[in-house]
């Protein structure tokens, strides 16, 4: 189950609602500071609206997640990945729904669970 991109938003319009360069956003994403989407077969990489509060600031729960992530040095494929894990046995949520809701803990955990079992 791919991410849903229906609330993306493209790196051109989001530089200019942040009023950043799109480099300096680019540069971003590729050092792990915000989360970014490429579509199969796409050349544009797409910026989930969820991590963003009202005023446009990184939510400090997606920036948790992000800064272990990069600790763990979790590839963004591998992110993403993990972010649509199903919580539980039988669960039909995933990490992501728990992270777009507020709650980072049950990712951070798997982030850190993923660290640990890497050699």
């Amino acid at each position: 189950m791919p991410i849903d991109l229906d609330a993306a938003l493209s790196a051109p319009w989001l530089a200019a609602r942040l009023a950043v360069d799109p480099v300096a956003l680019d540069i971003r994403r590729r050092s792990g500071e915000l989360f970014a989407v490429r579509p199969s077969g796409s050349p544009d990489w797409l910026y989930p609206s969820w991590q963003f509060d009202e005023e446009w600031r990184l939510r400090p729960q997606v920036q948790r997640v992000l800064v272990e992530a990069r600790d763990a040095q979790m590839r963004q494929a591998e992110l993403e990945q993990l972010l649509q894990r199903r919580v539980g046995l039988a669960g039909r949520r995933t990490l992501l729904a728990l992270l777009v809701e507020g709650d980072d803990a049950a990712v951070v955990s798997a982030i850190k669970a993923e660290r640990e079992r890497r050699p």
